[in-house]
């Protein structure tokens, strides 16, 4: 296992935050390759872990399972760092089930939809005022414009883009007076050695703003997540990019949370004078989000043993190098949430309705984790392994949970439609009471021998309540493709149809229906139409 390495604090020397280092500036990395890049091996030397996704992932999990009893035992024979770890995905405290009940309630992941497809490794999701939203692709600099069922359209690309490794475009914002002055913000790793801050208008993409630069770069643990704060301030999560003496080190920007002004400067409010930092001891932040009471949190990739959701406070040390998972040591701060690796990997992190959601890419699925006044409840796994790695979690301004997925990274087994967006709409109407329900019912209005119109299918609200909203999902035959709709948009995910409403169409008052309809190919000879239509 790593050495552990005594932090070494020289508060009198903070000058990365009066200025960017050089552009060169970048730490080797520790031996072995990051686990959010290759599979493990059998090593006595420091490894990082985020495994590629192998077939056998199951037999991983179970290792990792292994690993987690055979971490403690390491501990406790002294060959680890201090751990900090509890039960795998148990908070501080006593399980809370009713806590975990309530927010599942926020969303129906029973009704979870893939609503885009085609996209290559994205990385951060923002959305713009009209609701549609902004995804980063980490390799190829693009930045895409995205609506559901609609294909992705690229709108900007990050000119001077390394992208290798964990490296490349990562983290995207949008500013939060974008209506004012129309500002998207990206953090990359650039051909120059580092990672740095721009920002740039859609209306003028070619121009790229650099608003800060010199971070530490490398083929692993960039960090990469922005977010504005509901203090209005940029945070920009860091990774020590397998230096773990960045860490603890306050003159580096590296293994850090930092905090800055819209235009990069340093905000006079930060715990540490003249310093960009807001907390340090991080090995590689890849998730940040606050509650209704501005209460901050970070979700972190842990080394061997323990991956993280901190509580982030100003100035506070959350121990890496020294600890991983919980320390008990008054000199750190020990995390809120601990999972095992192979139940992990946590990228993406958002809050909506009381509770965060944590984005797994090793684990493969998305942790509901409930919170009562910042305390967290009982972590809940939703979507395991229904669409791979998970890499963003956002909530959108369409009341739905937006999820990446992460699959052609290079460490998943990506299907055709891949990368994808799937969307998690809520789980009851505005009003609080369970939405109506439907049903649907399809026509064959005419056909040929190779191809066919399927026009009305008939969408009923057959419950009590008014239903804000529908969705139909369909089976189609081997071989054929959907050419044209109307009065719904569809998506196609291998054989199985995704038809939305649209704007118009989607409120219906119970007992009231609507009608959409739909045109496809089939191999000629064959005489199969689609089947199975069900309503949601």
């Amino acid at each position: 296992m790593r050495a552990r390495l005594v932090p070494v604090l020289v508060l009198a020397l903070l000058t990365f935050g009066l200025g960017a280092p050089p552009a060169g500036a970048q730490s080797a990395a520790e031996p072995g390759a990051t686990r959010d890049a290759a599979p493990r091996a059998q090593s006595t030397e420091p490894k990082t872990r985020d495994t590629a996704q192998e077939a056998g992932d199951t037999a991983q999990e179970a290792k990792g399972t292994a690993q987690e009893a055979g971490g403690t035992a390491r501990r406790a024979q002294g060959t680890a760092p201090r751990a900090r770890g509890s039960a795998a995905g148990v908070a501080e405290g006593a399980a809370r089930d009713a806590e975990a009940g309530a927010a599942q309630d926020g969303f129906d992941f029973a009704r979870a939809e893939v609503s885009v497809t085609g996209l290559q490794v994205p990385w951060g999701l923002a959305f713009l005022p009209d609701g549609s939203a902004l995804v980063s692709e980490r390799g190829t600099g693009r930045i895409m414009q995205v609506r559901p069922g609609q294909a992705p359209t690229p709108v900007a690309t990050i000119s001077g883009l390394q992208a290798s490794g964990e490296g490349g475009l990562l983290g995207i914002a949008v500013s939060p007076t974008y209506a004012q002055d129309g500002w998207v913000y990206a953090y990359f790793t650039s051909t120059a050695g580092d990672n740095r801050l721009a920002r740039l208008r859609l209306s003028d993409p070619q121009t790229q703003e650099v608003l800060f630069s010199g971070v530490p770069s490398g083929t692993i643990h960039n960090g990469g997540r922005i977010a504005f704060g509901p203090d209005g301030m940029l945070y920009v999560a860091t990774g020590d990019v397998g230096n773990t003496s960045n860490a603890q080190n306050l003159n580096s920007p590296a293994g850090k949370i930092l905090r800055m002004t819209p235009e990069g400067g340093v905000p006079e409010d930060n715990p540490f004078p003249g310093s960009r930092v807001w907390s340090y001891g991080h090995r590689n932040v890849q998730g940040l989000a606050w509650d209704d009471e501005g209460r901050m949190f970070a979700s972190e990739f842990g080394q061997d043993t323990w991956d993280e959701v901190n509580q982030i406070v100003a100035g506070g040390n959350y121990g890496w190098p020294v600890c991983e998972g919980r320390c008990g040591d008054s000199s750190y701060r020990d995390p809120i949430v601990t999972w095992s690796t192979a139940e992990a990997s946590p990228s993406g992190l958002a809050y909506a309705g009381g509770a965060l959601y944590v984005a797994a890419l090793r684990g493969q699925r998305l942790w509901t984790i409930p919170l009562n006044a910042g305390t967290p409840g009982t972590p809940v796994a939703e979507l395991r392994s229904a669409y791979g790695r998970l890499r963003a979690v956002a909530a959108g301004p369409d009341g739905h949970l937006w999820v990446t997925t992460s699959n052609r990274d290079g460490r998943g087994i990506p299907v055709a439609q891949d990368d994808r967006i799937i969307r998690i709409p809520p789980a009851t109407d505005g009003g609080g009471e369970p939405s109506g329900t439907c049903t649907a019912t399809a026509t064959v209005q005419t056909q040929w021998s190779t191809g066919y119109v399927i026009q009305p299918v008939t969408v009923a609200n057959t419950g009590s309540a008014p239903l804000d909203g529908w969705t139909v999902t369909f089976t189609l035959p081997a071989g054929h493709a959907v050419t044209g709709s109307w009065n719904a948009t569809l998506t196609v995910s291998g054989q199985t149809v995704t038809a939305r409403n649209t704007a118009d169409n989607g409120t219906l008052a119970a007992g009231q229906s609507t009608t959409f309809g739909f045109q496809a190919t089939r191999p000629s000879g064959d005489t199969s139409v689609p089947s199975g239509y069900q309503c949601s």
